[in-house]
């Protein structure tokens, strides 16, 4: 009896270190919708998740969207080659190829792909608020989530909305992953409160609200910003010392955080 409950106090402790690992990281490079800026790939394609990956960036971020027919797809804007996704179906949304020859990819193809040959960067999975209604949106986080954990990805998965109930609907179903808030109207503490694990503001936010930085430390929940592009930006939040730094120019961020150390 006493070696069960010694394993079930180290299986817990476990646990809480797995948890506030992703507290720790510091100034760690996020790529906005993968890595496809410096080699002119598509946005939120597998290329450019590929890319993010040979990097090894420590995490590179997508977009969920549902169609008509109930397809999870990848795409940034609600409207794919001028079709509202969510009102068209699947077979004629892939009729249009990607730039580089891609199909519009579903989620279960974007992280079956993030999951070959990884061993370091994030899937940061953006579940895009629906334009129908609030229902919709809180169906393709749960259909999201079933998704990835049949993949046996969500370990390596975390979820990011501007929708607050999605993530709060997450959570109900999903008590351990990582969620982070995109909008930027609550303050650390109300997120946590909540059982959000971060913020995710633009960094204009914490421009305006400096004193969220140090709430968010204080509350040891995630502190990461978007979408940060120029040098001077940069270099703020890295002095900021921030979990993550999500970006369009990875390279970039990368070449600033060398001439920092």
């Amino acid at each position: 009896m006493k070696t069960i409950k010694a394993l079930r106090i180290l299986l817990f402790l476990a646990v809480i270190i797995v948890f506030q690992s992703c507290c720790v990281k510091e100034n760690a490079i996020v790529a906005h919708r993968g890595a496809w800026k410096k080699n002119n790939l598509p946005e939120n394609s597998i290329a450019s998740l590929r890319h993010a990956i040979d990097l090894k960036l420590p995490g590179s971020e997508f977009d969920v969207w549902r169609t008509a027919d109930d397809s999870l797809v990848i795409n940034h804007d609600a409207h794919y080659n001028k079709l509202l996704i969510e009102q068209t179906n699947y077979a004629d949304l892939i009729k249009f190829k990607l730039s580089n020859g891609e199909k519009l990819p579903t989620l279960h193809e974007y992280i079956s792909e993030g999951k070959k040959n990884n061993k370091q960067t994030l899937l940061v999975c953006e579940i895009k608020p629906s334009e129908i209604n609030k229902e919709r949106g809180q169906k393709t986080a749960l259909m999201s989530v079933e998704i990835i954990k049949k993949l046996k990805a969500d370990k390596n998965t975390c979820y990011i909305s501007f929708d607050y109930e999605i993530l709060k609907q997450i959570r109900q179903v999903d008590q351990k992953t990582v969620l982070q808030y995109l909008e930027g109207n609550k303050s650390p503490k109300e997120v946590k409160a909540d059982n959000i694990s971060g913020v995710d503001y633009h960094y204009s936010v914490f421009k305006k609200h400096p004193e969220w930085i140090k709430e968010a430390k204080d509350n040891k929940i995630i502190l990461n910003a978007w979408t940060v592009n120029e040098a001077a930006d940069m270099d703020w939040i890295i002095a900021n010392k921030f979990n993550y730094i999500t970006t369009n120019e990875p390279e970039l961020l990368s070449e600033r955080l060398k001439e920092k150390k």
